[in-house]
C-alpha cells in the first residue's frame, strides 16, 4: 500500500530548477536511500515529503492518518530546553504522557555520548544538537521515518548501533547518507536525483552502482549508434539530385528524427590530477606529546614521525581528542608537554570539520582564486575555472555568489580551495560529512596519486578502508595505538566484535574485485579481435549497396501500393512485404553500425 505518492514535482531554488516533472512513491516497509550530487535537491525532497516545504508544482498524496518523523539537516529546538527535554518527541507530533519516553531517551542519549541530561541545548555544538534531534526522531512513533544525514557527527560505534537499529526497523524509512557501507546494509531501494529527475532502483547500493553503470553504458551505446547512423544518413541525403529524388518521405522523416534527437546527458565527474609542492626529508615529527582538558587526558606521551606518502586514518569516540591532534599539528592548539617539529618545506592543507568562515558575498570563482589562480599537475597547468568545472561547478555557476550554494556545495568548494593551494600534507577532519558520494569517490582517486602525506579523521568505514594504510586508534586514558591497514584491518587486529561490522563489507570488496576482473576479461576479449573475419570484410564492402537496394525496393512498393488503393487483398499482401523489408533494412542498419565501429577500432589500434 502506498504511503506517499508525489506526482509531477517541479521545484526551483534561486535560479536553479531542482525537480522537473519528477515523481516519487513508496510502500509500507520500504527503506529508501536518496543519493545525488550536492545541490541536486536531496534535502529539499525530504522537506517536501515531510510536509515542511511546498513544491512549486505537483501533488503529494499521503495515506490517511499517516505519521511522519523527520530529522532535518540542521535541527532547531525550543528556547531554554535542556538535553533531555529536547530529545523527547514533540507534543505536536504525538500526545505524550508524562515520563512515557524518558527512560528510552536517557538510554539513547547515553549511547550517543551524553551524561548531563540537564545541560542547556544552547551550550552544545552543532554535532551534539544533531545527535539529540536523532534521538527525538527515532523515539517519535511514526509510519515513515525521514532522516537527513543521520550518520554525520556519529563515531563508529554510534554509526554501527544506528545501522543495526535501522536494519531491524519495521516501518518505512527514507534517508540521505553518504556512508556507503551504512547505505548498502540498511536500504532495499535507491532513489537517485539526477538532472531534475528521480531514478528508482529496487536494490542495495552496491547493486545500484552496477545498474547505473549499465544504464549509462546503454545510453552511450545508443547515442554512438545514433551518431553513426546519422553520419550515414547525412551522406545519403547529400548524394545529389538523382539520389534525393528516390528518397521516400519515411526515410527523410527518419533522418530528421535522428538529427533532432537529444543526446543523453551524462554525469560530470570530479576528475583531476593531483597537485602538490615538493616535500623535504623533515615532515612532521611528534615527540612525547601530552594533552589534557581538565581531568580528561586525551593523549599521553605520544610520538610519531610522519613518513613520506603516509596515509593515516584517525579513529575514536567523539571528544577523545582526534580533532585536537589535528589542530596541534596545525599550530591552532599547543600540547601540554612534548614537541612538534614541522619541516621547512611542509605546506599543509587543512580541511577542517567546521570549514573556514566563507565570505558569502564573493563569487564562486573569486573564492577559489584566493587559493590559487592555477595549479600545476601531470596534465600541465590547470586554471581555477577549469578546476571548478571538474568539481561540478559549470561556467554559469562560477559567477554566482557563494551564499547561493547549498551546504554540500560549499564543502566541495572549500575542498577545491584547499587543493588549489597545492599542499604537500593534507589534514582532513571528517571530510565525508556533507560531501556527496560522487565527490568522495573522486577524492579517493585523487588521494591515490597525491604525492604527499594524508592524515584524516573519519568515522566513514568505507573511506578509511579505501585510503588508509595505517590507523591511529584513540583507546581512552591518553592511549593511542597504531594498526596497519584500513578500518576493517583495525577491527580484525583489535579483536573487535565482528557482529557489529556491516555484513556486506567482505561482499563489497569481493564483488568489487570480481567486477574488475570481469571488466579486464571483457577488455582482453575485445583487444584480441584486431581484424575482421573474411566474411565480415566481404559484408562490410557490400552492405551499403544492400541498404540502398532495400530502400529503393521499399520506395517502389510504396508507389505500387498507391495503385492498389481499392484492392484490399493485394494491398495487404504488399503491406506484408513492405513490413518484412523494413525489418530487414533495420537489421542491416544495425549490422552496418557494428561493422563501422569495428572498422574504427581496428584503424585506431593500427595507428
Amino acid at each position: 500500500m502506498n504511503l506517499i505518492t508525489a506526482e509531477h514535482l517541479t521545484h526551483s531554488y534561486t535560479e536553479r530548477k531542482l525537480f522537473d516533472d519528477a515523481s516519487f512513491s513508496m510502500d509500507e516497509q520500504e527503506k529508501v536511500g536518496i543519493i545525488g550530487i550536492n545541490g541536486t535537491g536531496k534535502s529539499t525532497l525530504l522537506k517536501i515529503l515531510a510536509g515542511r516545504e511546498i513544491p512549486d508544482n505537483g501533488t503529494i498524496v499521503y495515506k490517511r492518518n499517516i505519521r511522519i518523523s523527520y530529522l532535518p539537516q540542521n535541527p532547531e529546538f525550543q528556547e531554554g530546553q535542556n538535553v533531555l527535554e529536547a530529545a523527547l518527541p514533540l507534543p505536536d507530533d504525538i500526545a505524550i504522557a508524562p515520563g512515557s519516553y524518558e527512560a528510552d531517551a536517557k538510554n539513547h542519549l547515553t549511547r550517543f555520548g551524553f551524561t548531563d541530561f540537564s545541560e542547556p541545548v544552547a551550550n552544545l555544538s552543532g554535532g551534539q544538537r544533531k545527535r539529540i534531534a536523532l534521538v527525538r526522531a527515532i523515539l517519535t512513533p511514526c509510519d515513515v521515518l525521514i532522516l537527513d544525514e543521520p550518520t554525520n557527527h556519529l563515531d563508529s560505534a554510534m554509526s554501527e548501533w544506528l545501522e543495526n537499529f535501522l536494519i531491524s526497523w519495521k516501518n518505512a524509512l527514507i534517508m540521505i547518507t553518504h556512508d556507503r557501507y551504512f547505505l548498502d546494509s540498511v536500504v532495499n531501494r535507491i532513489v537517485e536525483i539526477d538532472k531534475g529527475q528521480l531514478y528508482s532502483y529496487s536494490c542495495s547500493y552496491l547493486e545500484f552502482v552496477k545498474r547505473k553503470e549499465q544504464r549509462q553504458d546503454i545510453a552511450q551505446a545508443t547515442e554512438r549508434k545514433r551518431q553513426s547512423i546519422l553520419r550515414k544518413e547525412i551522406a545519403w541525403m547529400q548524394r545529389g539530385a538523382r539520389a534525393r529524388s528516390t528518397k521516400q518521405k519515411a526515410h527523410i522523416a527518419r533522418y530528421e528524427k535522428l538529427r533532432d534527437a537529444k543526446a543523453p546527458e551524462m554525469d560530470q565527474t570530479v576528475s583531476f590530477s593531483s597537485a602538490s609542492s615538493r616535500l623535504g626529508k623533515t615532515t612532521i615529527e611528534l615527540e612525547q606529546i601530552t594533552k589534557s582538558f581538565g581531568q580528561k587526558t586525551l593523549m599521553n606521551d605520544f610520538s610519531y614521525i610522519f613518513l613520506r606518502d603516509d596515509r593515516i586514518g584517525i579513529i575514536g569516540p567523539n571528544g577523545c581528542g582526534k580533532s585536537t591532534l589535528m589542530k596541534m599539528i596545525m599550530g591552532l592548539e599547543t600540547p601540554d608537554s612534548g614537541t612538534i617539529t614541522i619541516g621547512q618545506t611542509v605546506k599543509t592543507g587543512y580541511f577542517s570539520q567546521e570549514s573556514e568562515s566563507m565570505d558569502l558575498s564573493l563569487r564562486v570563482i573569486d573564492y577559489v582564486r584566493e587559493g590559487g589562480e592555477v595549479i600545476h599537475t601531470s596534465e600541465g597547468t590547470v586554471t581555477a575555472s577549469v578546476m571548478l568545472e571538474r568539481f561540478l561547478f559549470p561556467p554559469d555557476k562560477q559567477y554566482s555568489l557563494v551564499g547561493k550554494l547549498s551546504g554540500g556545495e560549499r564543502r566541495r568548494l572549500y575542498l577545491l580551495r584547499i587543493l588549489m593551494e597545492s599542499p604537500n600534507i593534507l589534514l582532513l577532519d571528517e571530510p565525508t560529512n556533507d560531501l556527496d558520494i560522487t565527490t568522495l569517490t573522486l577524492l579517493e582517486d585523487y588521494l591515490d596519486t597525491f604525492d604527499g602525506i594524508v592524515i584524516t579523521v573519519s568515522h566513514d568505514r568505507y573511506f578509511l578502508d579505501r585510503i588508509a594504510t595505517r590507523i591511529f586508534a584513540f583507546e581512552g586514558n591518553g592511549k593511542i595505538t597504531q594498526y596497519e591497514g584500513g578500518y576493517t584491518d583495525y577491527l580484525n587486529a583489535s579483536k573487535a566484535d565482528m557482529s557489529l561490522l556491516p555484513n556486506k563489507t567482505d561482499t563489497n570488496k569481493a564483488s568489487s574485485s570480481t567486477k574488475e576482473i570481469n571488466r579486464n576479461n571483457w577488455k582482453n576479449g575485445q583487444e584480441k579481435k584486431l581484424k575482421m573475419t573474411f566474411q565480415e570484410q566481404r559484408e562490410f564492402e557490400t552492405i551499403e549497396s544492400d541498404i540502398a537496394e532495400l530502400e529503393e525496393t521499399i520506395t517502389k512498393l510504396d508507389s505500387e501500393m498507391l495503385s492498389y488503393a481499392k484492392d484490399f487483398v493485394k494491398l495487404n499482401e504488399l503491406a506484408t512485404q513492405k513490413e518484412a523489408l523494413e525489418k530487414e533494412l533495420s537489421e542491416k542498419m544495425d549490422r552496418w553500425v557494428y561493422l563501422e565501429e569495428l572498422d574504427a577500432k581496428i584503424n585506431a589500434l593500427s595507428k
